[in-house]
């Protein structure tokens, strides 16, 4: 399962419980032959005990396998906080709910930053599906005063009763199933998955597009790249985002919605040069483009469609009130602000340069990554969004 000499052999207990997972997956595909690449991309990242993001292998940090902004510094969460914040003073009942809450660290600092704010909230809900990370969760948030501990409610479903609330989503969009197309010159393709028993492998297997659904969107996407060239054009659609966004609808009768992601507007998303798509997988702080690679051991990625989460947005009820670069939305959420510690000593302030540096350079998390807000019965001009709003772009 190894595509090259540049990714490091996993350990054998962890090639073991890749096997498990492989062996349920081909178990499915022994009855049904191919499968969707969103049900193997499900498969290989939420099965219970197996999947990557539900059995216990370290993910974040050095230890794991990709780094997030919360954990490069307590900043990100600080500017979150505060943007959360100029929205929680509105509301009668305000609440946090986080989803994607790793290992609790986002959360941690985002409760102290709010209580040294002295906006209070009700209760911060974390929706965690995963028992392993939800002890990993509630060790990192132990070392919280009891009082803003006890604010803490874990949920394995989304609320039933309506909510006042902001709702918080880093890196979240980028890990939902997502369709594989194949443009060609005379055809349009869906990605399906089989294995191929000679190379004891998962293998691509694409067929002519025969979902109505798919089809309208590989259509608005030829319209954007035109007549594909003879090498074809791969690329990844997310049909996930609506109907998550309905659910959050569902519940939530007053207040916003933060997603923070790499990604796109849809211009930028489908250029005729990108025809390789976005899909991407992360092993030990290596980016490849092979999912195949031992299911259950890496993570799987694709960039966001921001401008499909507006138009979600918009049809789910809400408003969509600002899409900016993540580094644009730190510095008008007081990232200046905290970056001048005069108590700091030398060492302490080149650490906190370094961190601000790498949420922000183009060329480390400042462009790369986007936040988009979405409100309702919300009229506010968001902090985050003053110094450089760009939905016009999308």
């Amino acid at each position: 399962m190894k595509p090259n000499q540049q990714l490091p052999s996993p350990s054998e207990e962890a090639q073991q419980k890749s096997l498990s997972l492989q062996q349920k997956i081909r178990q499915m595909l022994k009855r049904h032959g191919m499968m969707p690449f969103p049900r193997f991309m499900e498969m290989a990242l939420y099965t219970p005990g197996l999947g990557y993001y539900a059995s216990g292998l370290p993910k974040i940090g050095q230890q794991g396998d990709f780094i997030t902004a919360p954990e490069v510094s307590s900043i990100f969460s600080r500017c979150l906080a505060r943007q959360a914040a100029q929205v929680l003073e509105t509301l009668d009942t305000p609440n946090v709910i986080e989803f994607g809450a790793g290992k609790g660290t986002m959360a941690k600092d985002i409760l102290r930053e709010l209580d040294a704010l002295e906006q209070p909230i009700e209760q911060y809900y974390i929706v965690e599906l995963s028992a392993d990370l939800r002890a990993r969760q509630q060790e990192t948030l132990q070392t919280l005063p009891e009082t803003l501990f006890n604010k803490v409610v874990w949920l394995d479903q989304l609320p039933k009763d309506s909510l006042q609330a902001v709702v918080l989503a880093n890196e979240v969009l980028d890990a939902m199933p997502v369709e594989r197309l194949r443009l060609e010159e005379d055809q349009s393709l869906r990605g399906y998955v089989t294995f191929n028993e000679d190379k004891q492998r998962f293998e691509w297997d694409y067929h002519p597009i025969t979902d109505a659904t798919l089809q309208k969107a590989s259509n608005a996407i030829l319209n954007l790249i035109g007549t594909p060239s003879p090498r074809g054009y791969e690329t990844e659609i997310n049909l996930n985002i609506h109907p998550w966004l309905q659910s959050i609808a569902d519940f939530l009768s007053q207040g916003a919605v933060l997603l923070i992601d790499y990604g796109y507007s849809r211009k930028e998303y489908y250029q005729p040069s990108r025809h390789m798509g976005t899909l991407r997988c992360h092993y030990q702080h290596r980016a490849h483009g092979d999912p195949f690679f031992f299911p259950g051991l890496q993570d799987i990625t694709a960039h966001v469609d921001f401008t499909s989460v507006a138009e979600s947005g918009f049809d789910t009820g809400f408003k969509v009130a600002g899409y900016t670069t993540q580094a644009h939305f730190l510095m008008g959420s007081g990232l200046l602000e905290m970056s001048g510690d005069p108590t700091a000593d030398i060492t302490e302030s080149l650490k906190i340069a370094q961190q601000i540096k790498t949420l922000t350079l183009p060329d480390e998390m400042g462009e790369s990554f986007k936040v988009i807000a979405l409100t309702k019965d919300v009229d506010l001009s968001l902090i985050g969004f003053k110094l450089r709003d760009l939905r016009h772009q999308l």
